[in-house]
């Protein structure tokens, strides 16, 4: 017994909930109000359950957990962003979390706006690409998450104060979603299924380097989510010196199966561009992204760096990215800056990293 794993409850389908349920000689529509409470009002305790045997619940208790993760952290910026430093050690087993142990900790956010709640979350513990600008990979990356713990950020975040429901979801926090493909298509599905989170597939998106196998992988599930691409550069030789895992893949392979992605799904990608200051916001870039951009059905975020201690870069001055946003749009294309937000907690893009309660 001593190796036996509570099942997370974020981890199973309906089905897979209904036959747990029978094998605990428990009644099958147990499954269907289990849900109800977990999805619908957000309940975290078997006991909360108020229609359902106490017999039962001592049953349900001793085979699923529904909470893996422990919030250690929870940070409110001056602009409404929220963010959750969330420990995952040994949490399935009912034990402590080890709150100095960074290798076990993510974090995600909540980003609000008058029209919408946008949780960004996290794939993996650390992440595996090492772009040199980015605090998320500093120190590589230890794990992946399971779907479960996926779908138990966007959970946690739409229970917090002021929230009560995310209406949009973002993989752009800690970790490479493609990566993590298995896990993250599993949580998709979770995110957006009726009896789970109710979230319009057209108002998910995953953020990806750039892994072109992979991205066709994504494609086939045939849902319309976004794909967005972190391109960073508008040339290969700047984005390998930004980007390890670009040593492995040209641009124009991104281009390919972007193409692909669009053709299958039919959505617009996003590519997603950071701006770091006097290293890739010049006009001479400006005018090779608008080529790129061009080739492809495709949208450009324009994204300000937002410092990183310890990291050399600065972050963009207004009058650089006005003028690059303008050679685009003059060049025809579709271009927008995103607003950078939570900066003051490090919540913003690219700030995210595995800090335990004592250094963040």
């Amino acid at each position: 017994m001593s190796d036996f794993v509570l099942k997370h409850l974020f981890d199973l389908t309906p089905e897979e909930l209904t036959q747990t349920v029978k094998e605990l000689g428990l009644p099958t529509f147990r499954a269907k109000q289990i849900l109800q409470w977990v999805y619908e009002k957000h309940v975290d305790n078997w006991d909360e359950m108020s229609n359902i045997g106490k017999a039962d619940r001592q049953k349900l208790a001793q085979n699923i957990v529904i909470v893996r993760g422990t919030t250690v952290r929870h940070q409110v910026a001056t602009d409404g962003v929220q963010k959750l430093l969330v420990d995952w050690s040994e949490a399935s087993k009912g034990t402590l979390p080890v709150l100095d142990n960074s290798s076990n900790q993510t974090e995600c956010v909540m980003i609000p706006s008058e029209l919408r709640k946008t949780a960004c979350i996290s794939s993996q513990v650390g992440c595996p690409v090492g772009c040199t600008f980015c605090a998320s990979g500093l120190d590589g990356v230890d794990q992946n998450l399971t779907s479960g713990q996926i779908v138990e950020q966007v959970w946690q975040l739409a229970r917090l104060p002021q929230v009560q429901r995310i209406s949009n979801v973002v993989f752009m926090g800690m970790g490479e979603p493609l990566a993590n493909l298995n896990a993250v298509c599993k949580a998709i599905k979770f995110i957006h299924a009726d009896w789970g989170m109710g979230i319009s597939a057209r108002k998910i998106t995953v953020s990806t380097v750039g892994l072109p196998a992979q991205i066709r992988r994504l494609a086939e599930i045939e849902m319309p989510i976004t794909l967005a691409i972190s391109l960073h550069a508008p040339n290969d030789e700047l984005r390998r010196e930004l980007i390890p895992w670009a040593d492995y893949v040209t641009i124009s392979q991104l281009l390919e199966a972007g193409h692909y992605y669009f053709k299958k799904t039919g959505r617009e990608i996003t590519l997603e561009y950071i701006l770091l200051g006097k290293i890739n916001d010049q006009p001479e870039h400006a005018h090779q992204l608008a080529r790129v951009a061009r080739s492809l059905r495709s949208n450009v975020n324009l994204i300000r760096y937002n410092e990183v201690k310890g990291l050399p870069y600065k972050r963009p001055s207004t009058q650089d990215v006005l003028k690059l946003q303008e050679i685009l749009r003059q060049a025809g294309v579709n271009v927008h800056i995103r607003a950078s937000r939570g900066r003051d907690i490090a919540a913003a893009c690219g700030q995210l990293r595995r800090e335990n309660a004592s250094s963040c």
